[in-house]
């Protein structure tokens, strides 16, 4: 995307066709404007050249401030003096103005006022052209304009004469070429002499003399020039006052994110002395503008920053809705409200803070003026919006935002980027071999333990660490607020060797009863041993493991020196040519639960060997498997006779449908009566057993649920 075009701004002093050569005097009065024909075929290849020769203006309002923030955005600040009635235009690109449109403020601080800001629309051209008293979208020849302007008054020049009067009409007469007639266009003018034919191939110069109509061509060919450079837009300020007096103006566009690098010095390895830090800000000026001389900011704090379309035109689809036939309607009257106690304790609360509130909230370094605006007021936002006519609304906080400020004026040029130093400072600092749990490697990396006491907040960026005059490698830090520490690893230390290993045990604590279950406390260690080898025989080390944290498992030991969200971080001191051991342990409790109304006769006997269970609990599992066990008798009983039932119920359908096929005087026939006979009593005999075995199985149930439910056993 297309950066800023740095807001070219030019100076102006008075209607856009006094932009284009003409002058005013002191009365702020305008003489009529001229066209020369050539303004009509030129004018939209001169624009260009004519914006760029305006920036000879742009010191009236420079940009003096610029903040620069890490989201993206900058916010802009003009400062200068205006005199008197003062128009300004500052140029942006197109991607800018919904920015520009959505955060620009102006403040005249003289005592004037501000009169509507003005920008370039973005209708497309032919919707404008068509707008202007004098259509020129089709790029009209000379006799063509002169037809659309019939009943206009002009002056024309000829190569022999001059000419005023009021377009009759075009008219196109034959007039012979060589061997041809050739149809060449004629201009009737209505003068005071008369009516006068002018070939339009003889006029070298054409002014309109209706100023309304000359200021309306103007404009339509600035709207060409425009549209020329349709990816910069302009937008027109007026400040109205008398006398010279100071003016700001302020927005906020969208900007690269400043970065930062470091260069961290070690003093030498068997010296003493602190770290030095060195800090640059890496800034670029995407802008078509020169920054000569602002005061920058450099702001670590990230505020919300959107986009919004304010620029494009938004028509609303609104509903078509049919008159109302209601008759005699009449207004209706409210009543007066009354605040509530609770809203006026809110609406005081929300009242404006007090000056000094507002002025305590907003402090920024005061670098050395620039000599072209000594005599301007230093400009504080804050300050100004509440201590000035334009600045009604109320001060509020800054916000916990920590800002840089360089404490000389800054110069980049357009298209430029620079390298700013803001920190240059020992930091206190020490030597480290850092080696994190997992690594592919057994060589912990050498690094640095930093602790930011410069009181300056370090923000996120790659740091270029050199040991005394040596380049030692390249290392990458976060955001460090002050009084924080940071470790930093800038190269692998192959002078010491990490191993590891991991065991795990588990171990049966308890076992008992509670409530009817048998709970196994269960013990669970895991041991993870680094084993350390410093093959360096003429200086020690400062080992830091970073180790993981287990989810789910308690650290027994050692004590850290510090944690993170997902590490443990241990030391250990080695001196030159040493071998040390740090073991890690880490235990958990776990609980295993078994019901004592499901326990069988191979889970006792588990239980009993294991140890871990007194007699009485073991005595308490027997009587619940006696329990069971006769719940179990009675069960099987009940399913005895229920397959009883079942096949004498088969065997009397069968019995049933023989007899269809037998003689009722037979034999047979009465064998198979006594049977049914026999087969019917033992049915009834069945049914009282079973009553009395299912009653039998619900006490012995109700029995082992009793025994079960009050079980608690140590």
């Amino acid at each position: 995307m297309t950066q800023g075009m740095g807001s070219t701004i030019r100076r102006c002093s008075g209607p856009l066709a006094t932009r284009l050569g003409q002058k005013r005097d002191g009365r702020s009065k305008v003489r009529k404007p001229a066209f020369a024909l050539a303004l009509i075929a030129g004018a939209a290849a001169a624009w260009p050249s004519i914006a760029m020769a305006a920036q000879d203006g742009a010191a009236d309002l420079p940009i003096t401030q610029i903040t620069l923030y890490r989201s993206g955005v900058g916010h802009f600040v003009r400062q200068g003096f205006v005199e008197g009635d003062a128009d300004l235009q500052i140029r942006f690109h197109a991607e800018q103005i919904n920015d520009v449109l959505k955060s620009m403020y102006l403040l005249d601080l003289g005592g004037g006022r501000i009169e509507t800001v003005g920008y370039t629309s973005n209708a497309p051209l032919e919707r404008r052209l068509g707008s202007f008293l004098i259509d020129i979208s089709d790029s009209p020849s000379l006799h063509q304009l002169l037809d659309r302007l019939r009943g206009v008054p002009v002056k024309l020049e000829t190569t022999d004469r001059t000419v005023e009067g009021k377009v009759l009409a075009i008219e196109h007469r034959q007039r012979p070429v060589g061997d041809r007639l050739v149809a060449t266009p004629y201009v009737n003018l209505l003068t005071s002499a008369g009516i006068r034919s002018i070939q339009v191939e003889s006029i070298t110069s054409m002014q309109i003399t209706d100023e309304k109509l000359a200021r309306e061509l103007e404009r339509a060919l600035l709207a060409i020039a425009e549209h020329r450079t349709d990816d910069v837009k302009s937008v027109d300020i007026a400040f109205r006052g008398e006398g010279r007096r100071s003016a700001v103006v302020g927005y906020v566009q969208e900007a690269p994110v400043w970065k930062t690098s470091y260069r961290l010095i070690l003093p030498e390895s068997d010296g003493n002395g602190q770290p030095h830090m060195q800090a640059w800000a890496i800034v670029e000026n995407t802008t078509d503008e020169d920054w000569t001389d602002v005061r920058l900011s450099l702001a670590s704090g990230q505020p919300v920053a959107f986009r919004m379309d304010l620029y494009e035109p938004l028509f609303v689809e609104r509903p078509m809705v049919a008159v109302p036939a209601a008759a005699n309607l009449r207004p209706r009257v409210y009543d007066a409200g009354v605040a509530t106690a609770e809203a006026r304790q809110l609406r005081r609360e929300a009242a404006p803070r007090s000056r000094a509130a507002g002025q305590a909230q907003f402090q920024q370094a005061e670098p050395e003026a620039d000599a072209r605006f000594r005599d301007a007021p230093a400009f504080d936002l804050m300050m100004v919006l509440s201590e000035t006519e334009q600045g009604r609304a109320a001060a509020g906080s800054v916000g916990e935002v920590f800002q840089y400020t360089l404490d000389m004026p800054v110069t980049i040029e357009r298209q430029r980027s620079a390298m700013l130093p803001i920190i240059s400072a020992p930091i206190e600092g020490r030597r480290v071999s850092i080696y994190s749990q997992g690594a592919e490697t057994p060589h912990p990396m050498r690094g640095v333990e930093l602790t930011n006491d410069a009181g300056l907040q370090l923000m996120p960026g790659p740091i270029s660490v050199y040991d005394g005059s040596a380049y030692a490698g390249d290392a990458q830090i976060g955001h460090v607020g002050a009084g924080d520490s940071r470790m930093l690893a800038y190269a692998a230390d192959l002078d010491v060797r990490i191993l590891t290993e991991s065991d795990s045990a588990r171990t049966l604590r308890q076992t008992r009863i509670v409530n009817g279950t048998v709970v196994r406390t269960i013990g669970r260690t895991h041991a993870f041993t680094y084993k350390i080898a410093n093959a360096d025989a003429s200086r020690g080390r400062t080992i830091v493991i970073e180790h993981n944290k287990m989810s789910g498992w308690q650290l027994a030991s050692p004590t850290p020196v510090e944690e993170t969200q997902r590490t443990h971080r241990f030391e250990k001191e080695l001196g030159p040519g040493e071998t040390a051991e740090l073991v890690i342990r880490h235990e958990r409790t776990d609980q295993e639960r078994i019901s004592v109304a499901t326990i069988d006769s191979p889970t006792i006997f588990m239980l009993e060997r294991e140890g871990r269970i007194s007699g009485r609990a073991l005595e308490a599992l027997r009587e619940a498997l006696s329990l069971r066990e006769a719940v179990g008798e009675a069960e099987r009983l009940v399913a005895l006779l229920e397959n009883e039932r079942r096949e004498i119920v088969r065997d009397q359908e069968r019995v049933r449908a023989n007899l269809a096929s037998v003689a009722r005087e037979s034999d047979l026939h009465r064998r198979y009566m006594d049977r049914l006979g026999e087969q019917e009593t033992r049915l009834d005999e069945i049914a009282t057993e079973l009553a009395e075995a299912r009653s039998q199985v619900e006490r012995r149930k109700r029995a082992l649920e009793r025994f079960v439910s009050d079980l608690n056993v140590g």
